[in-house]
């Protein structure tokens, strides 16, 4: 009989490469860790890994197995919490990963709230950007996934439950002393001959589309996906950016003003669950608390 310990180290084992780097990332001993691959080789009658030098591979089984492996434990997880709630004992356990500006507006709120009407249920958090993120939520990492997306690209989430939380519009940011800071909007075209920050490729891919449509490409001075950082160089009068509103309302923008830009520049901005994981009474309340936040 396969069990999920065996599974949950297989799985360690395959993205380390070695029994060594998947016990620390178990907080394990790496006997331990040969120890159930063996027990997880016998149970499956069949090899599961080559040995080559310090190094892992998975057999053709091993691979078939490992495919299996993140759905196996993600409805193990749901049976486990929906078996306890239907057997009263009013508790539950969620975890949520988040991007770091929502974990800073949407999830205290939520989390808040979800504690006063389910005291029992107990969340954790951990930051990560999507698609890190949502790898995590697909590898049985975590049970809820704040995320955004930017653009149409819902087939990439087609194996999830997506729950739409609102739209995050993007706002221009230059220095105080700039000479659009008094500006109630700009167009990205007033913008072309500025220097920018910016986030990384991905982050940024909407907001080059749009200045090529408008006849330029921007000039990226500096890089960086940490929002204050990107304030405080706009701030120093080093150029402009663009960032979400939700960015903007845990971070007080000194020496920077905000404008509004056209064309409108918009992030979708979803809470994500595997199908299977939607059940689970204590994952369908962080969901429900997740939304009434985002519309308050």
């Amino acid at each position: 009989m396969i069990e999920a310990r065996h599974l949950r180290v297989l799985r360690a084992v395959a993205a380390t490469g070695s029994f060594s780097a998947a016990a620390r990332r178990l907080g394990c001993t790496q006997p331990a860790v040969s120890q159930q691959m063996k027990a997880l080789e016998t149970s499956a009658g069949t090899p599961l890994l080559i040995r080559t030098g310090r190094e892992m591979r998975l057999t053709q089984a091993g691979a078939a197995l490992v495919r299996h492996a993140s759905g196996i434990l993600a409805g193990l997880t749901a049976a486990e919490e929906e078996i306890a709630a239907i057997a009263g004992l009013r508790a539950g356990r969620v975890r949520l990963v988040s991007f770091p500006s929502g974990s800073s507006t949407l999830v205290p709120a939520a989390l808040a709230a979800l504690r006063a009407a389910h005291p029992g249920t107990r969340v954790s958090l951990v930051d990560a950007e999507p698609p890190r993120s949502v790898e995590m939520l697909r590898e049985g990492d975590c049970d809820v996934a704040l995320a955004f997306r930017y653009g149409a690209t819902a087939a990439e989430w087609d194996d999830l439950i997506v729950r739409p939380l609102l739209t995050d519009r993007l706002v221009g940011l230059v220095p105080e002393g700039h000479r659009l800071a008094d500006s109630a909007t700009v167009t990205i075209g007033d913008l072309a001959d500025e220097p920018w920050i910016a986030g990384c490729p991905r982050c940024r891919r909407q907001l080059v589309e749009v200045c090529e449509e408008a006849g330029f490409t921007p000039r990226i001075d500096f890089a960086t996906d940490d929002y204050p950082a990107v304030i405080g160089l706009v701030g120093a009068g080093l150029g402009v950016a663009v960032l979400p509103e939700l960015a903007m309302e845990s971070v007080r923008p000194k020496g920077a003003r905000t404008v509004t830009v056209e064309p409108s520049l918009h992030r979708e901005i979803v809470a994500l669950t595997l199908p299977d994981l939607a059940q689970v009474p204590a994952v369908a309340a962080t969901l429900e608390q997740l939304t009434l936040a985002a519309h308050r």
